[in-house]
């Protein structure tokens, strides 16, 4: 039982949720990033570079065979890789913005004096005295 209680801390403890949500929103983003770059920015440069869609560019290294299903076509798909490169170049710069901007927040709650103590009450006074009052007293 003593491994399944460790576990059980383990899972309910608030950085492992916080990175389940992070795993799960990083997704959900990378889906809108992938959507963004082969359908928003790669046609418009798909266009500009003569009517080019990037996620078709290949190099057959062996073409398919209509004669034979046993066969099919050997490339390399580097047009399908500049997809990929663009939309990690994408979640990298979103990345390094989200990390600059907690960077920020940090340094400005550095920088911030701390809060000065308030004054002891009434009572707190009193009971001091009395303490003090006691420690200097000789004891007989």
């Amino acid at each position: 039982m003593g491994m399944l209680k460790e576990f059980k801390e383990f899972a309910v403890r608030g950085s492992v949720i916080d990175l389940a949500v992070g795993v799960i929103i990083g997704a959900a983003f990378g889906k809108i990033v992938t959507s963004l770059v082969e359908q928003v920015i790669m046609p418009p440069i798909g266009l500009l570079l003569g009517g080019v869609d990037f996620s078709r560019l290949k190099w057959v290294l062996a073409p398919e065979n209509p004669a034979t299903e046993a066969v099919e076509e050997v490339a390399i798909r580097y047009g399908a890789f500049i997809n990929t490169l663009v939309q990690f170049v994408i979640v990298a710069f979103v990345i390094f913005l989200m990390v600059k901007g907690i960077n920020s927040l940090r340094r400005k709650q550095a920088a911030e004096p701390e809060a000065v103590p308030a004054a002891p009450t009434a009572t707190e006074a009193l009971l001091t005295e009395i303490r003090d009052a006691l420690k200097a007293h000789p004891r007989g």
